[in-house]
């Protein structure tokens, strides 16, 4: 059998999972979610400095917001969209690209 790249998986093929792993799994995906959002939102200083005339480096934020735009791409072209994946990831493609944006217009 080849790699899945998808989460679909065909009926008979599926298995039962314990009530408690499902909630230790959306646990995970929740807190998961926001500390990648802190994460995103820690951006802020940054744009902060950037319009106080101390620009920081674009490259770091620019890799963040391509990054986050492909789990983006990845979450939501999956047969059952992964909201976790792209509510995590809709901000990095913001706060890096106004990140990047400010640098240059300070």
């Amino acid at each position: 059998m080849g790699m899945r790249v998808d989460n679909y998986v065909a009926e008979e093929d599926r298995k039962v999972v314990a009530d408690r792993r499902i909630k230790l799994l959306k646990f995970f995906s929740k807190v998961a979610t926001f500390t990648c959002i802190l994460m995103y939102v820690s951006y802020i200083p940054q744009i902060m400095s950037n319009f106080s005339g101390h620009p920081v480096s674009p490259l770091q934020p620019l890799v963040a917001a391509v990054n986050a735009t492909l789990w983006t791409c990845y979450g939501w072209f999956k047969t059952y969209k992964d909201m976790p994946i792209i509510i995590s990831n809709v901000p990095g493609i913001f706060f890096g690209l106004i990140t990047v944006v400010t640098v240059y217009i300070h």
